[in-house]
C-alpha cells in the first residue's frame, strides 16, 4: 500500500474511534480543534458548531486562489440486530477485508470520515504544492443538513469548493436534488385487550437498506411498507389487534427492519405463520436483486400488553402506511438513469395512542415535489393525521460550462488515461446548500468508492482512496505557479 494511502487510512482510523452521531458531534469537533492546535493551524467554530481550519499555502504559492475542502463530521449510526455497539461511547475499529475496509456489525462511517482524513492529510503533507486551503467540516449533515443550512455567512473566502462526500471514484458530481422531510402525527384510541387473544411479535428483517437517495433505484424493499402489508392482510380477517409498531432509524436510510406487537385471536397463529411464509416468498420475488434474503417472522410472546388499538384505529394506521408515497415516483426525462422524484417511508413509531411517521421527499423538479407533497397530505388528511414540514434544502443546478469541471476532467484524463463520469445525483448534498449561501462559488463533489452507506454493510475501497488522493494532489498543484 502506498505511504500516502497508509497515512490517510491511519487518520481515518483515529477519526473512526471518536463517537460522532448526528447532533452529537462535540467529541469529533474537540478532536479536530486539538488536531489544528497540534499542527499550528488556525481553527474556529461558528454558531452551529461547524469547524473551519485555515491552511497557509506552501511557500511561494500565497497568491494562488483559496480552495475549500469540505466534508461533514457526523455519521449514520446503523447496526445489526445482534450488535451491542454503543455509538455514543464505543470506537469503531475498521477491519481490512481484501481491498476493502469495513466495520464489525455497524456502519463504518467512511461517509464522511474519509473526507476529514483526506483533507487533514493534504493540509500537512510537506512534499506537495498547494494553494491556501480552507477545511470546512459541518455538523448534522445526515439528519437535516443543519451545518450547511446554518453555516455562518461571510466566513469562507474561497470561491472553489471540493465537496468530498461522493461515493464513486471516477465520478464528478455537479448537481443534486432538493428535498424535505415531513412528520405525520395521528392520535388514536385504545381499548382493553380481548381476553381470548394471544400476544405475538410480527417482524420483517434482513433487508439491505441503504441510502434513500443513492440506493433508491436498486430494487430494495422498505421494511415498514412490507410489515404494513403483512399486518393489513391479517387485520382484514378480523383476527388481529395492533398494539405497537417500530421500524426504520433515519430519514435518509431505507428501513431494513420493522416489528409490531399484535394480539391474535385463538387459532389465528397458524394462519399468521402461513401468511408470513407466503409474503416472505412474495417479497423475495418482488426484490430478487435488491433483497433476496428478506425474512418475515411470527413469534409468540409469553405475556402481552393489556391495551391495544381499537379495531377501527388499527385499520386506519395500516391503510395510512399503505397509502403513503414510497420509492421512485418518476425518473428524469432529461438525464438517463437519474431519479427525478422519490419518497422514503423512513420511520414509523406507534406506542400507546400516538403514531408518528417520518418521510423524506426528494426531487430535482419543484413542481414534481409539490405534486408528491400534495398526495402525501391528501392521504394523511383522509386518515385524520397532521403533517409538519422539516429540514428542507435546495437543489444544486449543474454548471456544465464551469472552469473547475473542465480542469478536473483534463487532469483526470492525464492521470488515469480515462474519462471521468460527470453526473447529477438524486441525493441531497451540502454543496447545494452552501452554494445558495455563497452565490458564484464553483463546486464539484467527488470521493472514493463507498458501498452500502447508511447500512452495516458499508465498506470503503482502499485503492479508490489512493486514486482520489493522487487526483486531489494534482488538482491543488494545478492552481500553483500561476497554473490558475
Amino acid at each position: 500500500m502506498p505511504q500516502s494511502t497508509t497515512g490517510v487510512l491511519s487518520l481515518f482510523e483515529k477519526i473512526a474511534s471518536v463517537p460522532r452521531e448526528s447532533k452529537h458531534e462535540e467529541k469529533i469537533r474537540a478532536w479536530l480543534l486539538s488536531w489544528a492546535v497540534e499542527h499550528q493551524l488556525s481553527a474556529e467554530t461558528d454558531e452551529v458548531g461547524n469547524v473551519l481550519i485555515r491552511v497557509p499555502a506552501t511557500s511561494g504559492q500565497e497568491d494562488a486562489p483559496v480552495v475549500i475542502l469540505q466534508g461533514h463530521m457526523d455519521m449514520v449510526c446503523e447496526k445489526r440486530a445482534d450488535s451491542s455497539h454503543d455509538f455514543s461511547t464505543d470506537p469503531i475499529k475498521p477491519v481490512r477485508d481484501g481491498e476493502w475496509l469495513r466495520a464489525q456489525g455497524t456502519t463504518l462511517g467512511a461517509d464522511n470520515g474519509i473526507a476529514l482524513a483526506l483533507a487533514l492529510s493534504l493540509a500537512v503533507q510537506d512534499d506537495i504544492d498547494r494553494p491556501p486551503l480552507e477545511l470546512l467540516f459541518t455538523v448534522d449533515e445526515e439528519s437535516a443538513l443543519t451545518g450547511a443550512t446554518q453555516l455562518r455567512t461571510g466566513w469562507l473566502t474561497g470561491t472553489i469548493l471540493l465537496n468530498l462526500d461522493s461515493e464513486d471514484e471516477g465520478y464528478l458530481t455537479v448537481g443534486c436534488a432538493g428535498g424535505k422531510n415531513n412528520r405525520l402525527r395521528l392520535k388514536l384510541q385504545q381499548t382493553d385487550a380481548p381476553a381470548d387473544y394471544q400476544a405475538f411479535e410480527i417482524s420483517v428483517g434482513s433487508l439491505a437498506g441503504g441510502h434513500s437517495g443513492v440506493d433508491i433505484t436498486r430494487g430494495r424493499g422498505n421494511a415498514n411498507l412490507m410489515l404494513a402489508r403483512v399486518l393489513y392482510r391479517l387485520h382484514a380477517t378480523g383476527t388481529l389487534r395492533l398494539c405497537s409498531f417500530k421500524g426504520g432509524n433515519a430519514h435518509n436510510a431505507i428501513p431494513r427492519d420493522a416489528a409490531a406487537t399484535v394480539l391474535l385471536s385463538g387459532g389465528a397463529a397458524d394462519q399468521a405463520a402461513q401468511l408470513a411464509q407466503e409474503l416472505q416468498a412474495a417479497f423475495r420475488r418482488e426484490h430478487p436483486h435488491g433483497d433476496p434474503k428478506v425474512t418475515v417472522s411470527v413469534q409468540k410472546r409469553d405475556s402481552g400488553p393489556k391495551r391495544c388499538l381499537t379495531q377501527s384505529d388499527g385499520g386506519r394506521v395500516l391503510r395510512l402506511l399503505l397509502g403513503l408515497p414510497n420509492g421512485v415516483r418518476r425518473m428524469s426525462p432529461d438525464i438517463p438513469n437519474l431519479v427525478e422524484t422519490s419518497c422514503n417511508l423512513a420511520t414509523v413509531t406507534l406506542g400507546g395512542t400516538d403514531l408518528e411517521v417520518l418521510l423524506s421527499q426528494r426531487s430535482s423538479l419543484e413542481s414534481a415535489m409539490d405534486a408528491q407533497d400534495a398526495a402525501l397530505r391528501a392521504v394523511a388528511a383522509l386518515a385524520g393525521a397532521t403533517v409538519s414540514d422539516e429540514a428542507g434544502y435546495p437543489g444544486w443546478e449543474p454548471n456544465m460550462e464551469s472552469e473547475l469541471l473542465a480542469r478536473m476532467k483534463r487532469l483526470y484524463r492525464e492521470l488515469f488515461d480515462n474519462e471521468p463520469v460527470v453526473e447529477a445525483v438524486h441525493a441531497g448534498l451540502e454543496a447545494g446548500v452552501i452554494g445558495a449561501k455563497y452565490p458564484g462559488m464553483e463546486m464539484i463533489s467527488l470521493g472514493p468508492t463507498i458501498e452500502n452507506p447508511h447500512s452495516p454493510d458499508e465498506r470503503l475501497h482502499i485503492r479508490s482512496v489512493e486514486k482520489v488522493w493522487q487526483f486531489l494532489v494534482a488538482l491543488l498543484a494545478s492552481y500553483c505557479d500561476n497554473g490558475h
